[in-house]
């Protein structure tokens, strides 16, 4: 069943020197129980997306097109209706757990002021109860609650901030790079949590990441961000398998491998979102490029079924 489609999705941020178009005319849908990775190098829009969704950007962005989600257009939605999808039918999880976290909170205190949040008249013992039940759920002792975000470690501190994305059981969590500033052996416990919950919560998950290795593993579908636009789509298995877009041969030639014999990077940088190029935001860098990449920008085709790419070398 599909939970969230989204439709001709725009983020323009207003800044002195000229618009930022962020994101570009992203169509994507995600079904309930599906994991969608998003990927694509810094400066894509890729963390817009996902905050656009819950409409939680500053004052200067735009959103234009079509969120759809439970029902309702999340981009024509009023404050007050977001206010309460954010944190109960939807949640996100941010970058930096220690920058979200209140240093002057414990742990208990922050359950208790998001539970209030949407429950104004929940009484503390009863959400210290579900704060307990969740904070089991993600292997963080109870008897630490009356702890300070600086008591815990890198690793627990992001099991908390999921805690709190799941206190309410939502049917959405964007996982907005969960694991950037972990190590490798917390990193993988962190994902197989989120993949555990995803099971017994029956929630959809945007996967948010320039870790390639994190999408192969725990992703079911992948969609390639380049400079605000989704340049290919399919299934994690099909996309790695046979790459479509230049963009995305180059990002997984990159990935570093046991067979590795010399490195390999994409030239150049993403490009300025302020003056864009041309035609195909790619076509600077790309190996593969043609005359006409720098006309127009290439429509989304959609070579086989379940496949999507925008580049003027499919469908040929």
């Amino acid at each position: 069943m599909t939970l969230l489609e989204i439709e001709g999705l725009n983020v323009t941020y207003a800044t002195k020197a000229g618009p930022i178009r962020a994101v570009a005319d992203v169509d994507v849908s995600l079904d309930t129980g599906q994991t969608l990775g998003l990927v694509g190098e810094s400066g894509c829009g890729k963390s817009t997306f996902g905050k656009a969704i819950l409409r939680v950007l500053p004052k200067t962005a735009t959103v234009d097109g079509s969120i759809r989600f439970g029902g309702k257009d999340l981009a024509k939605a009023r404050e007050r209706e977001m206010q309460d999808v954010r944190g109960r039918d939807v949640s996100l999880i941010f970058q930096d757990p220690m920058t979200r976290l209140d240093p002057l909170m414990t742990v208990r205190e922050h359950f208790i002021e998001l539970i209030r949040a949407h429950e104004p008249d929940v009484e503390d013992e009863e959400a210290v109860e579900r704060a307990r039940r969740v904070l089991t759920a993600v292997r963080i002792p109870p008897d630490r609650e009356d702890q300070y975000p600086h008591e815990f470690s890198g690793g627990m501190r992001q099991r908390i901030m999921i805690a709190l994305a799941l206190v309410f059981n939502p049917t959405l969590l964007i996982a907005d790079e969960p694991t950037t500033s972990l190590d490798v052996i917390v990193e993988a416990q962190i994902l197989q949590l989120l993949d555990s919950i995803k099971k017994d919560f029956e929630m959809g998950v945007v996967l948010i990441t320039h870790n390639l290795g994190l999408v192969a593993e725990y992703a079911d579908e992948m969609a390639v961000m380049y400079a605000g636009r989704i340049v290919e789509r399919g299934t994690v298995h099909e996309v790695f398998k046979e790459p479509l877009h230049p963009y995305t041969q180059g990002l997984l030639a990159s990935v570093i491998d046991l067979d590795t014999t010399e490195l390999h990077s994409i030239p150049g940088q993403p490009p300025d979102l302020l003056n864009p190029p041309s035609g195909c935001p790619f076509h600077p860098r790309c190996p593969m490029v043609m005359p006409h990449c720098s006309g127009e920008i290439p429509p989304t085709t959609h070579p086989r079924p379940g496949r999507s790419v925008a580049c003027y070398l499919h469908p040929g």
